[in-house]
């Protein structure tokens, strides 16, 4: 996912969790992703989102396969199943 700025692994879970709150129909939804990712402009975060949109398009499309997630017990890093659930839940806005 290529962007303008570079988004460190904080930002991008505070901007996954921000799309979660701020869903389309938020006034004023993308000063709102902005503030909540902070360090980053509207323009930037309008960017950030439309290159995972594609992403997850390329993905689904079959394009680009989905790397084999592992399920390490209490491991706390992301599984197949979160990433699903993500891709599911950004269909939705």
């Amino acid at each position: 996912m290529a962007s303008g700025s570079s988004w460190t692994p904080k930002q991008n879970k505070l901007f996954e969790n921000a799309l979660v709150i701020y869903d389309k129909d938020t006034p004023d939804r993308w000063h709102n992703l902005a503030r909540a990712v902070g360090g980053k402009t509207v323009e930037e975060v309008k960017l950030h989102y439309q290159n995972l949109v594609e992403d997850i398009q390329q993905i689904e499309s079959g394009q680009v396969p989905l790397p084999p997630y592992k399920n390490n017990g209490g491991n706390k890093g992301y599984n197949f199943m979160d990433g699903e659930q993500r891709m599911r839940n950004l269909r939705l806005q």
